[in-house]
């Protein structure tokens, strides 16, 4: 059997009615809406990613070497960071 439940007065939105099956069959992306009519397509919100973003990974440190690390305070991971690429370059 269906729901019998009456609907909730205060849940109908007359001006946006929910979508029947062929409101879907004939959705188009948007992109293409935006195209026909014209109008620029809105820019993503956000800030743009960055070419030379870091990566995250994951390493495992003596105790106390990253305590060593952490108590030289905040931006210790950027120091670790230039301590590490001095050592490539060194190698290099």
């Amino acid at each position: 059997m269906g729901d019998r439940r009456k609907p909730d007065p205060y849940m109908i939105d007359e001006d946006n009615p929910e979508w029947t099956e062929e409101d879907f069959r004939r959705a188009r992306p948007a992109k293409e809406v935006f195209a026909e009519l014209g109008i620029p397509m809105p820019r993503p919100r956000g800030r743009p990613p960055k070419p030379d973003r870091k990566v995250q990974v994951t390493i495992r440190l003596d105790p106390d070497v990253l305590e060593a690390w952490r108590s030289t305070g905040p931006g210790w991971q950027t120091r670790m960071r230039e301590v590490l690429r001095r050592a490539i370059e060194e190698d290099a």
